[in-house]
């Protein structure tokens, strides 16, 4: 039911009017106290507003980091799986490795450096998607988001021994090796074998570089290749990065680093 006010003359004149004291700050106190409460609401059903479902927080959280793993994996760092024995005692079967992709790049590669590259040309038989492992499958399946290297793009790992320019010698099976010339010291190959597993004497063209396995006798490396194929070099767009460090199994962590201290001496491409 409506109340009607009445008029403002309808007040006796023998009644005071109430005679509000002005604050200190000239608001009256109720009204301060009222507009703090409308604020306080308003914060809140602004940050109401904000605030996302769970699932859609959740979901935009998988996707952000989806978004850094593959802009890391593309640009900075990758890791790899050892398969085999090939750079025995450097590298075990089932290491895994970190590989730094800033190299070639941002930064150069030098000899001695251990590097990982696709397959050049057919230097591992067969392919890894036909009939593959579950290993295999979670890797194909890792690669359609980059989170993992294309298993049908098979990669390798070896110690970089000549630059583009650079004459390497292996005089006969079992001698020294030479790069330019120098005769090398070759601390992290496998002790148990020689430097050199074959007899050659190549000048690497432009473009490529010259690899072999720390396990010398027992790596299917540019040596082997050049004396059963006719061709061990590999291209420089073929390489991946330079692997830095043994992240797993833990107690085998270390870095990779030093390879170059044994080259220290050889001079320059002649």
């Amino acid at each position: 039911m409506n109340q009607t006010v009445p008029p403002s003359s309808a007040v006796p004149k023998n009644e005071g009017t109430a005679r509000v004291e002005s604050h200190p700050g000239g608001e009256h106190p109720t009204e301060e106290a009222g507009s703090e409460t409308h604020e306080r609401s308003g914060r809140r059903r602004a940050e109401s507003r904000q605030r996302l479902p769970l699932w859609l927080d959740t979901v935009l959280t998988m996707v952000v980091a989806l978004i850094i793993a593959v802009l890391v994996k593309t640009f900075l760092i990758q890791p790899f799986f050892i398969p085999s024995a090939s750079m025995n005692p450097t590298l075990l079967q089932d290491d895994k490795i970190i590989v730094s992709k800033l190299s070639p790049g941002v930064f150069d590669l030098e000899r001695g450096d251990v590097i990982v590259f696709e397959d050049p040309g057919d230097w591992i038989p067969g392919d890894a998607t036909e009939n593959p492992t579950p290993r295999v499958r979670l890797m194909m399946a890792l690669s359609l988001v980059g989170l993992a290297p294309d298993p049908s793009q098979d990669h390798l790992v070896k110690r970089l021994i000549g630059l583009p320019g650079d004459r390497v010698v292996c005089e006969s099976e079992g001698a020294a090796l030479q790069v330019n010339g120098t005769e090398v010291q070759e601390p992290y190959i496998n002790p148990e074998t020689s430097a050199c597993q074959t007899a050659f004497d190549v000048t690497v063209p432009s473009g490529h570089v010259w690899v072999l396995g720390d396990n010398r006798h027992a790596s299917a490396d540019s040596a082997y290749h050049h004396v059963h194929d006719g061709d061990g070099f590999v291209a420089e767009s073929d390489i991946t990065g330079r692997a830095e460090v043994i992240f797993w199994p833990a107690g085998r962590w270390s870095g990779l680093g030093g390879g170059d201290e044994a080259f220290a001496d050889v001079p320059d491409q002649p």
